[in-house]
């Protein structure tokens, strides 16, 4: 009875000591031969049916690392509908590790970017918003990688130009890449209203105008053809206070 139960101690501690002990590389590497079967090929079938062997886990490993790349995103897009855009904007990045080629997820970093400029506080009221600031470029430099992937992404080059009007108060920068939207999507009314607003700020009221009217003439929403022409007569208004 004590004996079988001193081996079973001994048999224990033997089995722990085994799996405790970390495994070096070469453990690693003897493990995966032998259960590959391609331990030491010499001939060039032994060679051919190595590859191929391994050819395998490669693919295994890739489809795998896939996988958790679209996981990374779906996790973002989760956390970005309950407004917890700290944790969305590190799942997202996170999926650019492994889709670093994907303009939506450039995308989906700079609109994160955003709102956590947007959010963010001096809170030891120390009279900097490098914070914000930082959030702001990094937004401008996702929004920038999802255009250089793709110089058609309407939704990137709106963000884009929103944030250099709205934010970082250089209208004359987001001129270009709103109108490059209104050439692909000549009906978005959005992008309209943000481009009349960057001619406005940079004292360019003809185009204003001009884009306002476009506006009236062409939504179908009451509400926003009145706020377009309560714009239009803003900037006639300080047009005419200019030329005076």
């Amino acid at each position: 009875m004590f004996r079988s139960i001193s081996i079973s101690v001994i048999l224990c501690s033997v089995l722990l000591m085994f799996f405790s002990c970390g495994k070096t590389s070469v453990q690693i590497k003897r493990m995966q031969a032998m259960e590959e079967g391609v331990a030491n090929p010499t001939t060039p079938e032994e060679f051919e049916r190595a590859i191929k062997k391994y050819q395998n886990r490669v693919a295994d490993i890739e489809s795998a690392n896939a996988q958790i790349g679209i996981w990374y995103k779906i996790l973002g897009t989760r956390y970005l509908d309950k407004k917890m855009y700290k944790l969305a904007l590190e799942s997202f990045q996170k999926a650019t590790e492994y889709y670093p080629v994907n303009q939506n997820l450039y995308y989906y970093v700079g609109v994160c970017a955003g709102y956590m400029a947007a959010e963010s506080l001096d809170y030891k009221a120390t009279g900097s918003y490098a914070q914000r600031i930082n959030y702001l470029k990094l937004a401008e430099s996702a929004y920038l990688q999802a255009i250089k992937l793709d110089a058609r992404y309407t939704k990137a080059l709106y963000g884009l130009g929103v944030l250099y009007i709205f934010e970082l108060d250089e209208s004359y920068k987001a001129i270009e890449y709103l109108e490059r939207l209104l050439t692909i999507d000549t009906k978005n009314i959005d992008g309209m209203f943000a481009l009349a607003r960057a001619y406005y700020s940079t004292y360019q009221f003809e185009n204003a105008i001009s884009m306002y009217e476009k506006i009236i003439s062409t939504t179908k929403s009451d509400e926003k053809r009145s706020q377009a022409e309560a714009n239009k007569r803003e900037v006639l208004n300080n047009a005419g206070y200019k030329k005076n």
